[in-house]
């Protein structure tokens, strides 16, 4: 849809829109409820699956989801389905190293730089996310929390 507002959906809104125990899927749910129906377009990376398989199949004494490979895929087939994948390119690597050189990132921190390297890369503006101090650093990313969304 073109002129439509255009969102990165973060792991930690993957993850607990997939179950339906947690406190917060009911408020995630329905913010990506109300962006659908104001036409937003939702995109996901490599990076997002990733994490997501990782929690998803990680026992669950290892703070994981405990989930079978088959449970984990049918998830992953949703994101798939509802998203559209945004792919690594050359491009996005070279933003992200002028992001952690110039934001002199370490660590944990390198996740959320590659996300966004991306988001710039593909003209992404808006994260959707439970964590918007983790993307304080970096002016080009727009850290939206679920709530606002519904607000």
């Amino acid at each position: 849809m073109a002129g439509a507002t255009r969102y990165l959906v973060d792991t930690n809104i993957l993850l607990r829109i997939s179950r339906v125990s947690d406190p917060q899927q009911k408020i995630i749910g329905a913010s990506l409820k109300e962006l659908e129906r104001q036409g937003a377009e939702l995109f996901y990376t490599l990076q997002n699956v990733a994490e997501f398989w990782n929690v998803c199949t990680r026992p669950a004494e290892s703070n994981g989801y405990g989930l079978s490979i088959g449970e984990c895929e049918k998830r992953v087939g949703y994101i798939e389905n509802t998203m559209t994948l945004l792919p690594d390119t050359e491009r996005v690597y070279a933003i992200w190293r002028r992001l952690i050189l110039n934001y002199g990132v370490r660590g944990v921190q390198v996740h959320d730089a590659r996300l966004a390297a991306v988001m710039q890369a593909y003209g992404v503006s808006r994260l959707l996310t439970l964590n918007r101090p983790d993307f304080q650093r970096s002016s080009e990313v727009q850290a939206i929390h679920p709530s606002e969304v519904l607000s």
